[in-house]
């Protein structure tokens, strides 16, 4: 009995580093497709030329979202022993960060639709405006949801995996100090930073990003092992 349930909780453990790549893939390959359409001051004229790339780049994003939603949930048994109030941090922080991601996606999406109705109208004042409050919309999505939010629940999952030891600890302390970089991201984006692709801040994510794929491998290969 015993040996069946590890064989199932190292099952859970892989899919939950499987959902932390996929959720990093589809994250990056949905900016990738997005691009710079959404730059510059005359975006909302182009948009519906480039409907293709931006729904392609929603469901990306949706996909990301969905993903990384289940790898709290798929960890939440295992970091429960360790604090449950903490456990239950990590999945609310994740659920806000990626209802917002949801959001902001459904945003891009309505962009589009006020883009297409430009090309089958005259241009008005009040589209730029539903224009500007959109994008101001999904700007504001993804300062607070992608970078605030994410970066609470890293800082909660790897403070309680360093205080429990069920990963290395050099691998937990690195990802309390990116989740530490990815909040400081998030405040200086509130406070008018840039987030657009190419954005020097970006580097902030850096490293978080890179220590989920080492914490997703290190789940698929050598699971949660608590010490002692």
């Amino acid at each position: 009995m015993g040996v069946v349930m590890q064989a199932s909780q190292r099952a859970t453990q892989r899919v939950a580093g499987g959902l932390f790549i996929a959720a990093t893939v589809a994250s990056i390959a949905g900016s990738a497709v997005q691009g710079s359409i959404l730059d510059g001051r005359d975006y909302l004229n182009g948009l519906a030329s480039h409907d293709g790339r931006l729904i392609v780049a929603a469901l990306l994003y949706i996909v990301a979202a969905v993903s990384a939603v289940g790898t709290s949930i798929l960890l939440f048994p295992f970091l429960r022993p360790q604090s449950n109030s903490g456990a239950l941090g990590y999945v609310v922080m994740r659920v806000f960060e990626n209802l917002l991601y949801v959001g902001g996606s459904v945003v891009m999406l309505a962009m589009l639709t006020v883009s297409q109705d430009e090309v089958h109208a005259m241009p008005s004042s009040d589209s730029a405006l539903d224009g500007a409050a959109l994008l101001g919309l999904q700007t504001w999505s993804v300062a607070v949801g992608t970078l605030l939010f994410a970066g609470g629940g890293a800082w909660i999952l790897n403070l309680l995996l360093y205080r429990s030891q069920l990963v290395p600890r050099w691998l937990s302390a690195w990802g309390l100090a990116g989740a530490l970089l990815l909040v400081v991201y998030g405040v200086a984006a509130v406070m008018g930073g840039g987030t657009e692709m190419g954005s020097t801040l970006m580097l902030l994510a850096m490293p978080i990003a890179v220590q989920e794929m080492v914490f997703a491998g290190w789940l698929i290969v050598k699971g949660l092992q608590p010490s002692g």
